[in-house]
């Protein structure tokens, strides 16, 4: 799945423009690269995520195309490092 979808739909970030924008500006990383919108993501991914005054790590739990808001917390785990 493309990375700003994932985030998407992950609800992570709540919509795709907005989450392709983050990668443009250079906001986003997977595995401690910076990441293009449109790179495949896979399991066991670390992203960070660049927001304001804080960043944002986590780590892909599962990848759906469709997933309920209440169920989207369960495709990721928030780490530390």
């Amino acid at each position: 799945m493309r990375l700003d979808k994932y985030l998407k739909v992950s609800r992570i970030i709540k919509r795709r423009p907005v989450a392709k924008e983050a990668c443009d500006l250079g906001k986003v990383k997977v595995n401690g690269k910076v990441a293009k919108a449109g790179d495949d993501i896979n399991i066991d991914d670390k992203i960070e995520i660049e927001f304001r005054d804080t960043t944002l790590k986590i780590k892909i739990l599962e990848i759906k195309e469709h997933v309920r808001k209440e169920d989207s917390k369960d495709m990721y785990e928030i780490i530390n490092n």
